[in-house]
């Protein structure tokens, strides 16, 4: 089954230069690490969730470094925060 990561960030602003920024760069730097799919989601004025979707637990494993040096680089470049990941492998879908 496919294995997703869902991280929880919070930010001090929010603007169009951002969202453009995660889909420019943010988006295809990780699905260049094997994701199948990542989606950004807006959940309040100020926070988002990343939901990035792996064909398996190994795929993920396997960029999992190169992940933590993004989120650390997103960090960095922009007025944020992750606040939070989960990890799991998907037991029913449809």
């Amino acid at each position: 089954m496919s294995y997703y990561s869902i991280s929880h960030w919070d930010t001090t602003e929010w603007n169009d230069e951002m969202e453009e920024l995660a889909r420019e760069k943010y988006v295809p730097m990780v699905k260049a690490l094997g994701a199948e799919s990542v989606d950004m989601v807006r959940t309040g004025e100020l926070s988002f969730i990343v939901v990035t979707k792996y064909s398996d637990a190994s795929v993920a494993e396997a960029a999992q470094a190169r992940i933590d040096a993004i989120r650390d680089q997103a960090a960095d470049e922009l007025p944020m925060k992750m606040s939070g990941v989960e990890r799991g492998s998907t037991f029913a879908s449809g």
